[in-house]
């Protein structure tokens, strides 16, 4: 996350909202982990294809260092490595089924027309 994406630095509160969880991926990442309580990375790989390894590596950084996921690692090998909502991610959870319902309304609508 750079500077100007920094939401501490945000005036307005929406603003603040999409710094963190905006873009592509991330919304999506957090709507996954709502479906599950904790999924493994491979896991949330194959449920967000196309995405690459980096990308979500990178997503995944991003939205641990903002504090709404965390990550677990376990001394196994191979490593085993999970993912999960923080309580502060779990705030989100109301908003990411919101926007669920809504999209299935509009693709119910969108398909109508």
């Amino acid at each position: 996350m750079n500077a100007q994406d920094d939401p501490s630095e945000s005036r307005c509160p929406v603003e603040a909202t999409v710094n963190l969880i905006g873009g592509k991926w991330k919304i999506l990442i957090l709507y996954q982990l709502t479906t599950q309580e904790v999924k493994r990375f491979n896991e949330l790989q194959k449920a967000l294809l196309p995405i690459t390894h980096r990308t979500l590596t990178r997503q995944l950084r991003e939205l641990e260092e903002a504090g709404l996921v965390q990550r677990m690692v376990y001394a196994e090998v191979p490593p085993k490595v999970e993912y999960s909502l923080t309580a502060t991610g779990q705030s989100l959870v109301p908003l990411l089924l919101q926007l669920r319902d809504w999209g299935s309304d509009y693709l119910q609508q969108s398909s109508r027309a």
